[in-house]
């Protein structure tokens, strides 16, 4: 009798169905990269964000500007940055002086770049932050400009990223 060595058609087919159901159910954790990506760069831009608000308060307060209601002129680095109570003011969040020490690229309607920004509050005084093309409302950077009673508060939502 001779003895034979190998897979059977039986075996193969075994295996075959045994890694399709280990791919089923490891695929959704892979598919969801873009979200964890976006969530991700999301909470690095928040930090960001407070670091450099942090830094443009430090530089007011050190010219003497941390306690003026109305816009004023920071001198950042020879950049002029506009604060109120000595945090950046919503229209500097919006502009290339503020962006810069976060590093990230602001996008309007008719150009491209990493982040759309979109001026929100009746009085204009939140501005908020999604990555570009994202069409969610849930993946958000909201930045509050500081009022006579509070600091200023950047909130981040990636409840829908």
């Amino acid at each position: 009798m001779k003895r034979t060595s190998g897979f059977t058609l039986i075996e193969l087919v075994i295996v075959i169905i045994i890694l399709g159901i280990l791919a089923v159910t490891a695929a959704p954790k892979f598919i969801d990269l873009q979200s964890d990506a976006r969530e991700s760069t999301l909470k690095g831009l928040e930090a960001a964000v407070k670091g450099g608000a942090n830094l443009v308060y430090s530089k007011s307060a050190l010219q003497g500007l941390e306690s003026s209601s109305s816009a004023q002129d920071t001198d950042v680095d020879g950049t002029n940055v506009k604060t109120i109570f000595g945090y950046p003011a919503n229209e500097s969040f919006n502009s290339t002086a503020v962006v810069n020490w976060v590093d990230m690229s602001i996008s309007t309607a008719s150009d491209t770049g990493d982040w759309e920004f979109v001026t929100e509050g009746a009085d204009g005084t939140e501005g908020v932050v999604k990555p570009a093309g994202f069409s969610g409302t849930g993946c958000t950077l909201t930045y509050k400009e500081a009022t006579s009673g509070s600091l200023a508060t950047v909130e981040l939502d990636v409840s829908q990223c």
